[in-house]
């Protein structure tokens, strides 16, 4: 049976890539897709749903463009990750279709409320929108089945020494939807650090012979560049934002573990912080489902597996 979900993004390399595993695979209904802005300025994050969504001829999905800053802060952006485009390296296609008229958090709404099943929220850029939609449709939260979040960490930050990036740009929003009471899935840097793609996955994914597999080599490219940093440690670059799909098509990829997790929304020094009760120290009922460890090689060739799908066939159905 398919899983109803919205994906609200911020697209952003590995953004692009969990959009391109996500619709693959017919067990997860896309019912709309919204961006924020993060890893880009709303206008480009915007731009590059419609441009990957046209690349894999999914038209059919509605888009809306979200929230243009955070609730109550300016705006942080991600261009010296993700570049100019905010998908810079392969040649994407022009959008082929409009976003809607309306905003994401009505577009979220509309969907979830027509929805015969609850809805599953996929967000993997900053919790804007999804903190508006909370806050301002509290007669639909018993529609929401899950939040499946990537952000946050257990342990050290990668945009401050405390912070994940995506709950430092906008820590009121990640606070309101952790306080919410709706089940959550945390994919934070604790798990998608250890889900790197390698130099050698690169080469298996460019040697799928469809577009698809192309753009994605050429996104992975781009943005193997920015991790090759020796400060990071890594060995390859680690694919945030898919962890999220992968731990929704299959969820014995990952270990996990309940806890109770916090927003830090005042401290100079840990400001966006999620702390997170491993022991239960705090006494607080655990509210997240928190990911700490993951298959990478299982990882890997789902990704692999997946791009393999979109063979001109596939491409042209519609």
């Amino acid at each position: 049976m398919s899983r109803p979900i919205i994906l609200d993004c911020d697209p952003g390399h590995d953004d692009a890539i969990a959009l391109i595993l996500a619709l693959a695979h017919p067990e997860l209904s896309p019912l709309a897709v919204t961006t924020s802005a993060g890893n880009q300025t709303p206008d480009k994050t915007l731009n590059n749903a419609l441009r990957i969504l046209t690349l894999l001829n999914r038209s059919d999905i509605p888009v809306a463009g979200g929230a243009v800053k955070p609730l109550s802060r300016e705006l942080i952006i991600a261009d010296n990750v993700h570049g100019e485009t905010g998908l810079d390296g392969p040649a994407l296609p022009v959008p082929s279709f409009e976003p809607q008229a309306i905003s994401a958090v009505e577009l979220m709404a509309q969907k979830i409320r027509q929805s015969d099943k609850p809805v599953t929220l996929v967000p993997t850029g900053p919790l804007t929108n999804i903190a508006l939609l909370l806050a301002s449709h509290a007669e639909l939260h018993a529609k929401i089945e899950r939040i499946v979040l990537m952000g946050g960490a257990a342990g050290v930050g990668n945009w401050t020494p405390a912070a994940e990036f995506n709950i430092f740009v906008d820590p009121e929003a990640a606070d309101i939807v952790f306080k919410s009471g709706i089940p959550i899935t945390m994919c934070g840097l604790d798990v998608t650090h250890q889900a790197q793609i390698m130099d050698e996955d690169i080469e298996r994914i460019r040697a799928i012979p469809n577009p698809v597999a192309k753009c994605v080599a050429e996104l992975l490219d781009f943005f193997m560049i920015y991790h090759r940093d020796p400060k990071w440690g890594f060995v390859g670059a680690p694919l945030h934002d898919p962890c999220t799909i992968a731990w929704l098509l299959n969820p014995a990829l990952f270990d996990a573990q309940d806890c109770w997790v916090g927003i830090e929304t005042q401290s100079e020094l840990t400001l966006g912080m999620t702390v997170v009760d491993r022991y239960q120290l705090t006494g607080k009922p655990a509210n997240a489902t928190v990911l700490f460890g993951i298959d990478r090689q299982g990882f890997v060739d789902l990704l692999v597996d997946s791009l393999a799908v979109y063979t001109p066939t596939y491409l042209n159905r519609r």
